[in-house]
C-alpha cells in the first residue's frame, strides 16, 4: 500500500498515515520502522507499507528502497 505520513512522533513511535486510494487514515504500528533504513518519518513523506493483522501500517519503506533493491532486515 502507499500513503503519506500525516504525523509521526519519534519519541513514542506513534503516527498516522493517509492512504493514497481513499484518503482514509491508518495508525502506524510502533514497530513499523524496524528493519528499515530510517529511524523516523517526517510529515508529508510518501511511504510504502503493509498492514498488520490489526490493520496498522507496518513494514514501512520508501520508494527508493524498493527501486534500488536495498535489502531490508528480516524480522
Amino acid at each position: 500500500m502507499q500513503g503519506t505520513v500525516k504525523m509521526y512522533d519519534p519519541a513514542t513511535r506513534e503516527g498516522i498515515v493517509v492512504l493514497d486510494v481513499d484518503r482514509s487514515e491508518l495508525v502506524l504500528a510502533t514497530d513499523a520502522l524496524q528493519g528499515s533504513l530510517f529511524r523516523m518519518l517526517r510529515q508529508g513523506q510518501r511511504i510504502i507499507f503493509d498492514l498488520d493483522v490489526d490493520g496498522h501500517a507496518t513494514h514501512v519503506r520508501t520508494g527508493s528502497e524498493v527501486d534500488l533493491g536495498i535489502p531490508t532486515a528480516d524480522i
